[in-house]
């Protein structure tokens, strides 16, 4: 690959993380908080690196750093849980997001249910829920892309509008 001007790409200026997540804050995600379970404890943690990926088989992914407690316990459990959140959510979302939470008790602020396939979290009102098998994780560069099928879906009948990172 080459610049304009016949240069090499690696030639150009690098870019920067903190430019780079400043431009990547301007496009509009969805905003998930992704559960699991291991030894007994809940880890829950906000993600808005989700999306589906293939329809057959039925998969998904989350993009998780490399050094979350969630990307530990998810690997061992093999399961996990996603909830969709609700303009109404951002509480949640940012209680989810702080680095630091205590483990245990973290979703005592949350209601929700366990997922009757996994057994994990799923918050109430979200605008929708799936529970995932891990099949496959894959590295890039700090994050782990982790890649799972859908084994179930809800989708509550009445849903408002949903929560959304920008900036």
């Amino acid at each position: 690959m080459r610049a304009e001007d016949g240069e090499p790409a690696a030639a150009l200026a690098a870019v920067e993380p903190d430019v780079f997540r400043a431009v990547m804050s301007r496009f509009a995600t969805g905003v998930t908080v992704v559960t699991c379970r291991q030894d007994g404890f809940d880890h829950a943690m906000t993600a808005n690196s989700f999306t589906s990926v293939s329809l057959d088989p039925i998969l998904v992914l989350v993009c998780v750093e490399n050094e979350t407690r969630w990307l530990a316990a998810v690997a061992q459990a093999g399961v996990f849980g996603v909830s969709v959140l609700a303009a109404d959510q951002r509480a949640l979302a940012q209680w989810f997001a702080t680095p630091g939470r205590p483990l245990h008790g973290q979703l005592d602020r949350a209601p929700h249910r366990r997922g009757p396939h996994t057994d994990m979290a799923l918050l109430d009102g979200a605008l929708m829920h799936l529970e995932c098998r891990v099949t496959t994780s894959h590295a890039a560069g700090d994050h782990m892309i982790v890649v799972a099928e859908v084994l179930s879906i809800t989708l509550p009948d009445d849903v408002g509008p949903a929560l959304v990172h920008f900036r």
